[in-house]
């Protein structure tokens, strides 16, 4: 857990130091904030079907992750000595991490425990939010002769991550366990082997496109909060500290939400239409900050807009989750997973890039854009939700045609683990002697 908060924490801090005189400072104009805000995910996408899809299926997830958050954390520290544009973009070298969340959580939970893990995940964005605004306003006390605040603070964060890079997992018989438990789930384990025709297959899976464009639309609206926010509510008309101190409640929003869609999910089983209930208070949000002026007697309505978007971040775990139960094979998952990173670095990129200092505070343009996003986004959850409903029916078709029974018990969405065979003999039908198979979700008729 403590490695996801730096992870996030890293990508806050381009905000939090725009709020404390980056642009002034480093003498940024036009958009160049935009792009710095969005240049550390230009390489992670131009090397997200290759490069780190092979590294994904080939290395172990320790290694990889120690990797990667080491780099990532000497960057940032690199990124404390930069005072102008060309050494702040330089910040490509950032694109080299992987987030972990969705990786372990795919690999080693059950479906019915994965959306509070990846929930828990997740939340530490609002953690972050509360902990890195907390920090960047004591950090901003500190008067320096040689640095500037967001010097300090990026090599603050820096240091910090670097501590973290060091990851221990299971030992050998854990690993055993954790692995018997996962064959109710029906979505394989991990291999070391590339099987090319899963690639093909995932690639033309319109879910998987599906899932790519649903998490560009919610990746702008994060990318947009993550570069912007501080901004923006410095705009309603307060100051560096206040702003700062302001944006404690989105963070506690963002986590409070990722814990409700988490019990809803659970609770009702349909993840996409709770994705569809969270878009609502986004696309309210957006309205609001769209609509209303920036004069004293609004404040409050803005900030109740600012603060509605933060539900948008109760939809990433509910995304991750959703994708994770309704995959397997083993390199179709690593694609999968691949993809769906092209799509949040595609929405990164993008979202920043939608607001120009220029239009500060009002950003009409931006907000217009992320609000027809917001739309687009709830409506293409509805849709996903009705595809996977109609694949089922013609899952169970097949099993006939198998001569299976058409519904069989999923006990990987049991609240309390059960092992696979123990009431899993139907008709002569043992649950589970394909789980370890490697076959893929089209293959497997479970």
């Amino acid at each position: 857990m403590s490695v996801e908060v730096v992870a996030i924490l890293d990508k806050s801090c381009v905000g939090y130091g725009a709020n404390f005189g980056l642009q002034t400072e480093a003498h940024l104009v036009g958009n160049q904030y935009s792009l710095i805000s969005s240049s550390g995910f230009w390489a992670q996408l131009a090397f997200c079907f290759g490069f780190t899809a092979f590294l994904i299926v080939r290395v172990p997830t320790r290694i990889l992750m120690s990797i990667c958050i080491l780099c990532w954390g000497t960057t940032m520290i690199g990124l404390a000595f930069s005072k102008s544009f060309g050494p702040l973009l330089a910040n490509l070298q950032r694109s080299v991490l992987i987030q972990p969340s969705a990786v372990i959580t795919a690999s080693w939970y059950r479906r019915h425990e994965q959306p509070l893990r990846i929930a828990m995940w997740y939340g530490t964005n609002g953690v972050v939010s509360m902990l890195g605004s907390l920090l960047a306003w004591l950090l901003s006390f500190i008067v320096s002769p040689v640095l500037y605040v967001y010097q300090i603070l990026f090599l603050t964060v820096g240091l910090a991550t670097v501590i973290s890079a060091p990851a221990r997992f299971l030992t050998p018989q854990e690993r055993l366990w954790g692995v018997e438990r996962l064959r109710n789930n029906n979505t394989g384990v991990e291999t070391k082997e590339i099987r090319w025709n899963q690639v093909l297959e995932c690639l033309i899976s319109p879910a998987v496109w599906m899932f790519f464009t649903i998490t560009v639309c919610v990746a702008v609206g994060a990318a947009v909060t993550n570069a912007f926010g501080p901004l923006i509510i410095g705009g309603f008309g307060f100051d560096a500290r206040q702003t700062i101190l302001l944006n404690i409640p989105f963070g506690f929003v963002q986590a409070a939400v990722c814990v409700v869609g988490c019990i809803l999910a659970a609770r009702f089983g349909y993840k996409g239409l709770v994705i569809v209930a969270f878009m609502l208070p986004c696309v309210l949000g957006a309205g609001l900050l769209y609509g209303l002026g920036r004069t004293a007697k609004y404040r409050g309505g803005l900030l109740f807009g600012y603060y509605c978007i933060a539900f948008l971040f109760g939809c990433l775990p509910l995304i991750f989750s959703w994708l994770a139960a309704n995959t397997s094979g083993h390199t179709k998952k690593s694609t999968r997973n691949i993809a769906v990173y092209a799509g949040s670095a595609v929405g990164n990129i993008v979202g920043p890039l939608l607001f120009n200092s220029n239009q500060a505070p009002e950003y009409h343009t931006g907000l217009a854009t992320v609000l027809g996003i917001f739309v687009a986004c709830g409506i293409l959850s509805l849709a996903l939700t009705l595809a996977f409903w109609m694949m089922n029916k013609r899952k169970e078709k097949q099993r006939v045609t198998n001569g299976k029974p058409a519904k069989l018990v999923d006990s990987s969405m049991h609240r309390v683990y059960q092992a696979a065979f123990d009431d899993a003999v139907t008709e002569g039908y043992r649950l589970g002697d394909q789980a370890f198979s490697d076959l893929t979700d089209v293959q497997n008729d479970e």
